[in-house]
Order: C-alpha cells, then sequence, then structure tokens
C-alpha cells in the first residue's frame, strides 16, 4: 500500500530528518531515514492501517526535530490527522531533559497505557532499532556501544525490559514472533555475557 499519504509522510520525515539537520544513524554514516522507512515496512509488512504506517515512519519526528524547525503535534495533525498525530506523540519521549535511566523507564511504564495501534508502531520501533544494534553488534562487537549514553549492561536491560512490556501489553500483536526472536538473539549471541 503506497498512498499519497504515505508518500507525503516519506517526503516530511526525509525533511525533518535529513534536509534540516542532515541526521545520521548513531555513530554511522548511514542517513537517519532509514530507520522510520524501516519501521514504515515492518508496519506494512503486517497490513497495518495507513495511518499506523504514517506514524511509523514520523514516529521520531517530533523527538528530533530541531529548534528553528521544531515539529509538533499540531502540525502533524494539520498535515496528516489527529489519529497520526496522537499515535507519534503516544510514542514520543517528551522530556529530552530527564536522564537516560530516567526517560527509559518512564517510556516503559508509558507502554502500559498504549493502544494496539501504538503497540504497533513502538514494535516497529523497536524491531528495526534492535536488529540494527544486533547486526553491529555482530560486525563491530562491544565498540557498538560507545554510541550510546548509556552501559552496554543498561542498554541491553532496557531492550530487553521494553520488548517484554510490548509483549505483555497485547500478546495478539502481530509482530509478537519479531519480538521474541529478538529476545532469542540477544540471549543466544555473546552480547549479554
Amino acid at each position: 500500500m503506497y498512498t499519497i499519504k504515505i508518500q507525503k509522510a516519506i517526503k516530511f520525515a526525509a525533511k525533518t530528518h535529513n534536509h534540516y539537520q542532515d541526521q545520521k544513524r548513531k555513530g554511522k554514516r548511514i542517513p537517519y531515514i532509514i530507520h522510520p522507512l524501516t519501521a514504515g515496512i515492518i508496519l506494512a509488512g503486517v497490513n497495518a492501517t495507513e495511518d499506523v504506517i504514517v506514524a511509523g515512519i514520523l514516529h521520531d519526528t517530533i523527538e528530533d526535530s530541531v529548534d528553528d524547525k521544531k515539529v509538533t503535534p499540531e502540525m502533524l495533525t494539520e498535515r496528516f490527522g489527529k489519529n497520526v498525530s496522537d499515535l507519534v506523540l503516544s510514542v514520543t519521549e517528551t522530556d529530552r531533559d530527564m536522564s537516560w535511566a530516567d526517560r527509559k523507564k518512564e517510556a516503559i511504564e508509558h507502554i502500559k497505557h498504549f493502544s494496539n495501534d501504538s503497540v504497533l508502531v513502538k514494535s516497529a520501533d523497536v524491531i528495526s532499532n534492535v536488529s540494527e544494534i544486533l547486526d553491529d553488534y555482530e560486525r563491530y562487537g562491544d565498540e557498538v556501544f560507545e554510541r550510546f549514553k548509556a552501559s552496554k549492561k543498561d542498554t541491553i536491560e532496557n531492550i530487553l525490559k521494553t520488548i517484554n512490556a510490548i509483549i505483555i501489553k497485547w500478546d495478539k500483536n502481530p509482530l509478537i514472533d519479531d519480538l521474541n526472536l529478538l529476545i532469542l538473539k540477544i540471549n543466544k549471541s555473546k552480547i549479554i555475557e
């Protein structure tokens, strides 16, 4: 499903992440836009609704926009509708001044109140991010964790807690097998040693 709304979301996300700030993936030269597009593809693969796919593509626009080109929920509502704006906001860490540990703890707690559509968007985000971390770990080992604000141990613990919170929240999630596979890959790898 490739609609005009999805096309507009891709252009909007590309402007936010790459045009206005040339954002890259942590510690890499890969354009950031790869991540939200991957989330959108994951959601399309489970036949999510158009709004959920659009929210997946836009999920980091509020959180990661620069001050002079700040993306707001109102802006997303105007361009993509209130449902998309609400979904993006539901998975957005709003208080970037909090410590990493407090932000992540709050984000996990927030999952308990997610709608099924929010669970889908968060699932796609996690699958994209964690798959990339595991792939990078196979290539580069522990140096991957030098890119993060938290320690390797804290990062892995947060990933596992987040995945478990998502699984507990909605056990009929069409992405649950992918999430369980990530847990299996983490446990089988040397990443948690």
